[in-house]
C-alpha cells in the first residue's frame, strides 16, 4: 500500500492512504480468561521509503475502518469512512534505512478493548464475526512530512498482543495481521487492500490536468508521478522528418536521453526504470490481439517477426528499459535497432507513452509508489551517429 504526504511546486500536494482488512489464524489458541496483558503494538512493515528530510521524525497513525472492504475492485480514487481517532500511532526517523519494521504504540483504551475481546473469544469464532467487529484498518501519514512509504502486507503488518498467565514469566503473543490464509492450504496471502490517492494541484503547472487519457501542454517542464498515473507522451513525428532526408546510410548508434532531470533530494526516489509503449491519439497503450503491450524493443533484438500468417508484426519479447543514472540524473536507452526498423519500413512509427514499469518485476510500479521526476522538454533528445556509404 502507498502511505504518505508529499508536496512540491510542480505536482502539488499528493496524499496516499492505505486501506486493509485484517485477519487471524483460527488454529492459534486465544488468551485464557485469566491471562494478563503485557503490551500491544501495531507492526508496520515498511518496504520502501521515499521523501525529504529523512533525518527528521515522520508520523504514522492507524485508524479503525467504519465500513467493510468488499470483495470487489477498488481504484486509487476510492475511499472509505474511518474513525478519525487513531488506535495506534508513532514517529520514526528513517535516516538511511531502505526498509524497516515499525512498532507503533496502541492506545491504552484500545489495548484493553482488544485484549478483553480476545479472552472472551466472541468475535474470533470465524472471520465474518471478526469483520463485523473490526472491518479493517486505515494507515495515514502526517501532512507536511513530505515522505511516502510502501507498506508490505502479510503477517508482518498488524496488531501483536503480548500476554502471560499468572505465575508464568514467559510471555506469549497473538497476532492479528494484514494477511489471509488460503482456503484448503497452509499458505498465507496478503489481505484484501487498496491505496487511496488524493491530488491537489492548485496553483501548479499541472493544475490544468483534469481528464484521463488526455495530453496537456503544461509549459517548459514535463513530468511523471506514479500513483497519480501522470506520465509523458513523446511526439515521435520528428523521426519521419529526419529519416526522410537520409539515404544510403548505416546507423552506428542512436540513443535517447532524458535529462538531467530537475534536482530533488537523493532520498526522494525517481522511477527506477521506464518503458516506451506505443500509443494512439486516445493515449491508450497499444497491444497485440492477445493483449501484450507493444513497445520499443531492446537494442540488438528483433523489432519485428513474421507471424503464422506470413506478416511482419512488432516484437514484444524484449521491451527496452530506460535506465537511470543517478550521478548524471539522466534516463537513457539505445534505440539503434528501433530507428533502423523505422528507416527500412519494417515498423510503422508510433508516438510513445513513457510508463513506470519493468518487464522483470511482477506488478505495476505505477500503482505501488509516489515516485516522480520533472524534466525540461529541451533536455529530451535523440543522438544519432551514422555513416554514409560512398
Amino acid at each position: 500500500m502507498i502511505v504518505g504526504e508529499e508536496e512540491d511546486d510542480f505536482f502539488g500536494k499528493t496524499s496516499g492512504t492505505g486501506y486493509s482488512r485484517l485477519s487471524f489464524d483460527p488454529d492459534v489458541a486465544l488468551p485464557e480468561p485469566d491471562a494478563l496483558l503485557d503490551s500491544i503494538f501495531f507492526n508496520l512493515n515498511v518496504r520502501t521509503i521515499s521523501g525529504t528530510d529523512l533525518d527528521e521524525p515522520k508520523y504514522y497513525s492507524i485508524h479503525r475502518l467504519e465500513e467493510q472492504i468488499l470483495d470487489t475492485l477498488y481504484y486509487n480514487f476510492d475511499e472509505l469512512s474511518y474513525d478519525q481517532t487513531p488506535l495506534a500511532s508513532g514517529e520514526v526517523v528513517f535516516g538511511e534505512k531502505a526498509d524497516t519494521l515499525l512498532k507503533l504504540q496502541v492506545t491504552p483504551e484500545f489495548a484493553q478493548e482488544l485484549f478483553t475481546n480476545l479472552k472472551e473469544g466472541l468475535y474470533f469464532k470465524d472471520i465474518f464475526q471478526f469483520r463485523d467487529y473490526f472491518p479493517g484498518i486505515v494507515i495515514k501519514a502526517r501532512e507536511g512530512d513530505n515522505t511516502s512509504i510502501g507498506v508490505g502486507l502479510g503477517t508482518n503488518t498488524g496488531f501483536t498482543t503480548y500476554f502471560h498467565s499468572e505465575g508464568d514469566t514467559v510471555s506469549k503473543a497473538y497476532t492479528i495481521s494484514a494477511s489471509a490464509k488460503l482456503s484448503g492450504s497452509q499458505n498465507v496471502a496478503a489481505a484484501r487492500s487498496f491505496s487511496g490517492i488524493k491530488s491537489d494541484r492548485s496553483g501548479t503547472p499541472t493544475s490544468q490536468i483534469t481528464e484521463t487519457k488526455k495530453a496537456y501542454d503544461v509549459g517548459p517542464l514535463v513530468g511523471m508521478k506514479a500513483g497519480l498515473g501522470m506520465t509523458i507522451r513523446l511526439d515521435t513525428s520528428p523521426f519521419d522528418a529526419f529519416l526522410d532526408t537520409l539515404s544510403g546510410i548505416t546507423f552506428n548508434q542512436v540513443v535517447l536521453e532524458m535529462g538531467a532531470v530537475e534536482p530533488q533530494d537523493s532520498t526522494q526516489k525517481v522511477p527506477s526504470s521506464i518503458i516506451a509503449y506505443f500509443t494512439n491519439l486516445s493515449n491508450d497503450i497499444l497491444t497485440t490481439s492477445t493483449g501484450i503491450k507493444l513497445s520499443v524493443q531492446s537494442d540488438g533484438f528483433p523489432q519485428v517477426y513474421t507471424d503464422e500468417n506470413g506478416d511482419e508484426v512488432p516484437s514484444t519479447t524484449a521491451p527496452a528499459v530506460f535506465g537511470y543514472d543517478p550521478d548524471a540524473r539522466i534516463y537513457s536507452q539505445l534505440i539503434t535497432s528501433h530507428i533502423n526498423a523505422l528507416f527500412r519500413d519494417k515498423l510503422t512509427r508510433k508516438d510513445w507513452l513513457l510508463y513506470v514499469d519493468s518487464p522483470t518485476t511482477a506488478g505495476d510500479d505505477f500503482a505501488r509508489s509516489l515516485r516522480q521526476f520533472a524534466v525540461d522538454k529541451n533536455k529530451i533528445k535523440v543522438k544519432v551517429i551514422y555513416s554514409k556509404s560512398r
